[in-house]
């Protein structure tokens, strides 16, 4: 199944979590060892395909914009123009 090389590992696992993977080695008939490569494995991949926080909320950024593009750009300007304003009347 590996092509590549394999690197021991150890760990601490609690008894009863032990021996829990003992009874399941047992009845797959393999070894702990292959039981534990695939659960990393398929725990690994699922955290691979976790999206980011920017991908979960791409669809609503600038969703309900203003319509204005360059408010983070101007916004000292525009403030400064609204506050003259203001105190100009």
């Amino acid at each position: 199944m590996y092509n590549t090389m394999l690197y021991m590992l150890a760990l601490r696992l609690p008894f009863e979590l032990e021996q829990k993977l003992e009874e399941v080695s047992l009845q797959k008939k393999t070894t702990k060892s292959e039981l534990l490569r695939n659960a990393l494995e398929e725990y690994l991949k699922k955290f691979e395909d976790t999206n980011s926080a920017y991908e979960l909320g791409a669809e609503f950024f600038g969703k309900y914009g203003s319509g204005v593009s360059d408010n983070s750009v101007n916004y000292k300007k525009k403030l400064k123009e609204r506050l003259n304003a203001k105190h100009s009347t």
